[in-house]
């Protein structure tokens, strides 16, 4: 991790929009600025807590072990977004793992500095409660398609969280390039099985994929995939 230059522009980082003007200074005293490389990761899971991060620019993935060998994203965090906040429990070891997809700038704050931020500024405590509860039930959501939704749902549904999230480039494409490997681990499949179902997809003229970029065709009919499970 490189530190740099500690500049914010007070709108690109949750802490900065929420707390109040006269904790900004504090704020600033307190951060550190960092660059992340693509591929790095910030933390690992059941790494000690010592902080918490603040997107300012570029993507991440937040994933958990599954199984022996394999991983499981349970969601990507993007620009203005908070990392390590699930290990503000009791068991104060970070429950997931985070890594960045592309270059990333972070802002980072140590634990007790971040203790003393909720208990001043009582905004951002409860967006940030809010924002913890939504987590958690997209979660619940989660473990329950892994066991119940057929894996063509799943993926169908990865492609339309994903476009959801990040929105699309000006050709149509989901704003996000994701290799086959975190596609498939987003959506709780195996590699091989995405290989399949992505081309099926295709043939459908439910998708259509260049390289890593993919466009939503007809997403009628991928959302149809998940409403066994949804409705």
């Amino acid at each position: 991790m490189l530190t740099m230059k500690n500049e914010c522009d007070l709108k690109s980082c949750l802490l900065c929009r929420l707390c109040l003007k006269d904790w900004l200074p504090a704020v600033a005293a307190n951060k550190k600025k960092i660059a992340i490389k693509k591929g790095q990761t910030i933390f690992r899971e059941g790494d000690p807590v010592k902080g918490i991060y603040f997107i300012y620019s570029g993507n991440v993935k937040v994933h958990k072990k599954w199984g022996q060998e394999k991983e499981l994203i349970i969601r990507f965090a993007k620009s203005g977004e908070i990392l390590g906040h699930t290990g503000l429990g009791d068991d104060s070891h970070y429950p997931v793992s985070s890594t960045a997809l592309e270059p990333v700038i972070l802002c980072y704050v140590e634990m007790g500095f971040f203790e003393s931020t909720l208990h001043v500024n009582n905004t951002f405590t409860y967006k940030l409660m809010r924002l913890m509860a939504n987590e958690l039930q997209e979660s619940e959501k989660r473990v329950r398609n892994l066991v119940h939704m057929p894996v063509k749902g799943r993926i169908a549904q990865a492609f339309i969280i994903l476009r959801n999230q990040f929105g699309i480039s000006e050709d149509g494409t989901i704003a996000i390039e994701l290799t086959r490997q975190d596609l498939s681990s987003f959506a709780g499949a195996s590699y091989e099985t995405l290989f399949k179902v992505i081309n099926e997809f295709t043939e459908e003229k439910l998708i259509e994929v260049t390289g890593k970029s993919i466009r939503i065709t007809n997403e009628p009919k991928l959302q149809k995939l998940t409403e066994n499970v949804n409705s």
